[in-house]
């Protein structure tokens, strides 16, 4: 099987610095805080009145004219990349975190012209893409849904993942945007893989039972300003009270196609709390489920208290990730695991008797 990505990086405003912590000089121009609307300043502060904090997070806007690769089994890593520096691509591995990635900080070759890349050696996209299928973990032979696929870059990390068994659904809404995933997917050699086009909240009705779900639910792309600066001024209150509306019906959809005992992972590019924890929350309230760790070993735990609202303490195990903390976009990432009957109820409430009887050992002491 043939599989392959590029992907594009945020840096911070003092210059680029690589996975590795070397600093490379590039040209670029700054957007400052004053640019962002009121709405996303006041979404995007800090707990309890950190503006150091909202402020490095609005100035982490600064692209690099650089893309990352993660890379199928064939060719092996180490081989893509030297094919890729005779083409005149500077580039490093992505990070200790992810074996299958490379970061290119310059090229004199399109880096979506190359051979290589027709050939389907690599796909393009973010760092942070990597992330959901890592913590979905898919196995060979299993059934699997990306329930929002378009344009596949995830979806064909799951089949190289699943080594080309197994049978994977790839769902978007839209048509032109299933194209998109077809010919990705056909270009990677994917061979395991049905594309549909469905309304993914309508999805369970249709088919069921998989045995991991991803979720990569429409955004308002808080988390990637960088690749499309009008985020920081277009969105209105109105807009994210409709993404948050929609994005809770599609993880409950997720979950309802999911089978008992599978895993659901739910994923944005967004750092709006109302996005991620508020529906992992509604999540919880509204279906048999448990959160469970990611397996990513690094990246900020999920807020379990933001201003006046207050989240079940599981939902620590969800795990943000930042551009001025990173390196990489902003994104956030939960796991849960369907439960039958009142498995799932009985040990999350022994949870929050864990947690209230902890919290009264500290109060006492």
């Amino acid at each position: 099987m043939r599989r392959s990505m590029i992907e594009g990086q945020v840096h911070d405003k003092t210059g680029i610095e690589n996975v590795h912590g070397k600093p490379r000089k590039v040209q670029h121009d700054f957007h400052f805080p004053h640019s962002h609307s009121v709405k996303i300043k006041q979404r995007t502060g800090a707990r309890r009145g950190q503006q150091d904090e909202e402020l490095a997070f609005l100035e982490a806007e600064v692209r690099a004219k650089s893309s990352e690769t993660s890379e199928s089994p064939k060719p092996p890593p180490h081989a893509l990349a030297a094919t890729l520096i005779n083409r005149g691509v500077n580039l490093d591995p992505l990070g200790k975190w992810t074996k299958v990635g490379l970061v290119v900080y310059d090229s004199q070759v399109p880096l979506g012209a190359t051979p290589e890349y027709q050939a389907g050696h690599y796909m393009i996209q973010g760092a942070s893409s990597l992330l959901p299928v890592m913590a979905l973990a898919p196995r060979p032979n299993e059934r699997v849904l990306d329930l929002c696929s378009a344009p596949g870059g995830k979806s064909t990390h799951i089949a190289c993942l699943m080594q080309n068994t197994g049978l994977l659904f790839c769902n978007d809404a839209n048509k032109e945007r299933a194209k998109a995933i077809a010919g990705n997917l056909h270009r990677s050699g994917v061979t395991n893989a049905c594309v549909s086009v469905m309304d993914g909240r309508k999805f369970p009705g249709a088919m069921g039972g998989f045995h991991r779900v991803l979720v990569d639910a429409p955004c308002s792309g808080t988390g990637v300003i960088s690749k499309d600066p009008q985020v920081k001024s277009a969105k209105e209150e109105k807009e994210f009270q409709q993404l948050s509306n929609l994005q809770k019906q599609l993880l409950l959809a997720g979950i309802d196609a999911c089978a008992v005992g599978g895993h659901v992972v739910y994923s944005t590019c967004s750092v709006m709390p109302d996005e991620n924890e508020c529906v992992v929350q509604y999540a919880l309230n509204k279906r048999n489920v448990k959160l469970v760790e990611t397996g990513l070993d690094f990246g900020e735990h999920g807020f379990t208290r933001y201003r006046h609202l207050r989240f079940h303490p599981s939902v620590a195990r969800t795990k943000r990730f930042y551009p001025h903390v990173h390196n990489m976009e902003g994104f956030f990432v939960a796991k849960l695991k369907k439960f039958d009957g009142n498995q799932g109820k009985e040990s999350k409430e022994t949870e929050e008797e864990d947690e209230s009887g902890q919290d009264k050992k500290n109060l006492e002491s």
